[in-house]
């Protein structure tokens, strides 16, 4: 039962592997200044990349914990949301209002994902 671990640094792994199931790191946008919207585009850009990197991809999805700075940006969120996950691969879900460590990051995400067969 061995772990892969990549992109490990002090704190943490970008990607984490372990029994065929891939775990991603927290992800946010790659421009903190932007709107919700640019910043929801590119986090999940991201998680696509990473996804690749692991040997995994959106359709394999099990589980995402989305965190928000202001629930006043969740139907804005959900509309890039709604059209990145493909239809018939919804994960289980989650949507919670916190504090982000850096402030004028709007949006964050924790995946968890399955492997490619």
């Amino acid at each position: 039962m061995s772990i892969v671990r990549m992109d490990t640094g002090t704190r943490m792994s970008s990607i984490v592997i372990h029994q065929g199931t891939v775990y991603l790191c927290g992800q946010v946008a790659k421009d903190k200044y932007s709107d919700i919207t640019t910043q929801t585009h590119t986090m999940l850009e991201e998680v696509d990349t990473l996804l690749a990197q692991a040997g995994s991809s959106r359709e394999h999805l099990l589980s995402c914990t989305i965190y928000l700075k202001d629930m006043a940006d969740y139907d804005a969120m959900n509309a890039v949301w709604d059209a990145w996950v493909p239809q018939g691969h919804a994960p289980a879900r989650a949507c919670v209002e916190a504090a982000i460590a850096e402030p004028e990051y709007l949006v964050e995400i924790s995946v968890v994902a399955a492997l490619k067969d």
